[in-house]
């Protein structure tokens, strides 16, 4: 496994051209000349630290990374889930604002961040595409920020399947990498509000459990409707 870069020690691994950019449904390509490097991480292993120099930039190519915040009670606050495909890592200054580590055994690619600013200035493509990381990052701030301040833990649990649902399903199923904790600590509840909620969703036959992680939704227009 490789060590974790630091802003005073350029990676050593092999690199590699940096992949489509994207949260969610949407996804931008960055032009295979920016090259970057290829790391592993151990679950549960730090990526990098709260203000710590934001020098790279992140793309998750395999497992998923978690950003969060350590509040001063001990509380942990998820900002984030990051998975394959997703692009994290993006400040709007020199420092991280969250800490990143592995949710399960991960492998990201890196990119240095100059790397991208030079790379916007000479291309009105990557300039684009940093832009709408920076407003869907935004994007997604502005409504976690509604969901904790708003919803009942029904919709929060609601919202947070569909969304997996989304960015994970395969042939009707979708498996969560995160444990129930994780959820709780994104959703702003206990881990025993969220395995209560899903109970009650699988008790009413909206949803089906294979495990604790795969899920089937058997009725996506009901949950929408209990998520609003």
């Amino acid at each position: 496994m490789l060590a974790r870069p630091r802003a005073d020690m350029p990676p050593s691994s092999s690199p590699a051209a940096v992949g489509p950019a994207h949260f969610g449904a949407s996804c931008f390509t960055l032009p295979p000349s920016l090259l970057g490097t290829v790391h592993s991480y151990d679950k549960g292993e730090e990526i990098y630290g709260d203000d710590e120099p934001a020098d790279y930039v992140y793309e998750v190519i395999s497992g998923a990374v978690r950003t969060c915040k350590l509040l001063d009670d001990g509380r942990r606050q998820i900002g984030a889930f990051h998975l394959p495909g997703d692009i994290f890592g993006l400040e709007t200054d020199s420092r991280h604002r969250m800490t990143a580590d592995a949710v399960v055994d991960t492998t990201v690619r890196l990119v240095r961040h100059k790397t991208l600013e030079d790379a916007a200035l000479r291309d009105v493509g990557v300039a684009n595409a940093l832009r709408a990381l920076a407003l869907r990052d935004l994007r997604h701030a502005e409504e976690h920020m509604l969901l904790l301040g708003r919803k009942t833990a029904l919709e929060r649990v609601v919202t947070f399947l569909l969304e997996m649902d989304r960015r994970l399903a395969v042939a009707g199923m979708f498996e969560l990498p995160m444990c129930r904790r994780d959820i709780g600590d994104y959703l702003g509840l206990t881990l025993e509000t969220v395995s209560r909620v899903i109970s009650h969703l699988h008790g009413k036959g909206v949803l089906g459990l294979s495990n604790a992680r795969q899920i089937v939704l058997r009725n996506r227009q009901l949950l929408s409707d209990m998520a609003v």
